[in-house]
């Protein structure tokens, strides 16, 4: 079991998909480019190849970041700035807080499932695509589907130093058409799928390639009949309204 620290901020700026990048970039410069959690970039060292515990995205229509555990501890680099002016492009906004709201919670690997969605998932590069739509049909992709979902679990938890006591269990119930998007300069293929596992995921935690940038969303499925089994067994949360 690893105990995480759990930020959720979210701005009254409406940005559009694809300003998500642009919104990166302009907390970076805010925050330093010198604090690597901002963007996981070494210098003239390459890339810091981890898992980032600061990540931007657009939940709802509004701009927002996340940041997980040591995370929580390096966004003041962003909010000690006076000033919270940015640009998007050409479009200047002024950044104003709308909700924030900090959580602890324990991650482990339950007796139990919970379901989640999964949104805007960069699962397969090119090449993996062609072992996609070779596979002989929806059994075997679904199965490919899971395995690669159930090792972005596992890579999370990993870079988190959360080392799984208990085997990661995957299944998926929906997926949606291929979408193709471009990340770095490669074509990916894009999906939105529904899936329950045995670990539990707090909402807006991104899994895959692209987490930084809006990429691979997760957030919990509630229904009142599922809401009802769970009452009694979700996982410690401790909630504080202000940072």
């Amino acid at each position: 079991m690893k105990r995480i620290r759990y930020l959720t901020i979210r701005f009254d700026t409406e940005i559009k998909s694809y300003e998500i990048p642009a919104f990166r970039s302009a907390v970076i410069e805010k925050a330093g480019r010198e604090h690597i959690s901002f963007h996981n970039h070494l210098g003239d060292a390459g890339f810091n190849y981890r898992y980032p515990v600061i990540q931007y995205k657009r939940i709802g229509r509004n701009a927002a970041i996340v940041c997980v555990d040591e995370g929580v501890d390096d966004i003041h680099h962003f909010f000690e700035n006076r000033s919270w002016d940015i640009h998007l492009g050409d479009r200047p906004v002024t950044l104003q807080v709308k909700d924030l709201r900090l959580n602890q919670y324990n991650l482990q690997a339950w007796e139990h499932t919970f379901r989640f969605r999964i949104r805007d998932w960069l699962a397969l590069n090119q090449d993996n695509y062609a072992r996609f739509e070779a596979a002989t049909g929806l059994i075997e992709r679904t199965e490919l589907l899971e395995r690669t979902l159930t090792g972005n679990i596992l890579s999370m938890a990993k870079g988190l130093e959360w080392f799984i006591d208990k085997t990661v269990q995957v299944n998926i119930r929906e997926v949606s058409p291929v979408r193709w998007l471009k990340f770095k300069e490669q074509r990916m293929a894009t999906f939105d799928v529904e899936f329950d596992s045995n670990v539990f995921l707090p909402d807006f935690i991104g899994l895959g390639k692209g987490v930084s940038t809006g990429f691979g969303v997760v957030t919990q499925v509630r229904s009142e009949t599922r809401q009802d089994q769970k009452e009694s067994r979700q996982p410690t949360t401790e909630q504080d309204d202000e940072y």
